[in-house]
């Protein structure tokens, strides 16, 4: 399935959904490409998952951000590999740098730089433990297996919206007893 194909299937399925992320996080190594950058070379040629930049479109045709937390101790190979891939710009954010605190200083910068709240955040990630830990932030958070995908996108686009929907508040009826 090529870029425009993917990008139309990711539209399809974002118009499934009332309620959508204002920002999509993504890691890099092994949810955006196969490879962690620490083990190639700044003059190789870098390429995503197959149905990696058609998604990064659709949300971006969507008017929905997109931002990178990666822990890669090699932020100059992933910023040029982002360069050779053509995607650099599409990034609202980039937080690029290793770290111990399992990415909760990479969102800290992201909402920072883009004001938007933890819980209007969805992340994708290939790490059990970046997982757990962003999920404790209040992002909705989903554990890729073999890069991000179309069956991922909808899966964490579902997990969002049931984890809106359960956080929206019951106002309480004002009206009861009283004359309007």
């Amino acid at each position: 399935m090529g870029d425009e194909r993917v990008k139309e299937e990711a539209l399809r399925i974002l118009g499934l959904f009332q309620v959508l992320p204002k920002l999509v996080v993504f890691d890099l190594d092994y949810t955006l490409w196969p490879f962690y950058c620490e083990c190639r070379s700044k003059r190789e040629m870098p390429y995503l998952y197959p149905h990696a930049k058609g998604i990064l479109h659709a949300l971006r045709e969507r008017g929905i951000d997109v931002a990178i937390a990666s822990r890669s101790p090699t932020s100059d190979i992933a910023r040029t590999f982002l360069d050779k891939l053509g995607i650099q710009s599409m990034f609202v954010a980039k937080e690029i740098f290793s770290s111990w605190t399992h990415k909760t200083d990479h969102f800290q910068r992201i909402h920072s730089r883009t004001g938007i709240p933890f819980k209007s955040m969805l992340f994708f990630d290939d790490e059990d433990r970046n997982i757990d830990t962003v999920s404790k932030m209040g992002v909705t958070s989903i554990l890729v297996d073999d890069g991000v995908n179309l069956e991922e996108l909808r899966l964490g686009l579902a997990k969002y919206a049931s984890n809106s929907a359960s956080s929206i508040i019951q106002q309480p009826d004002c009206t009861d007893g009283v004359d309007v």
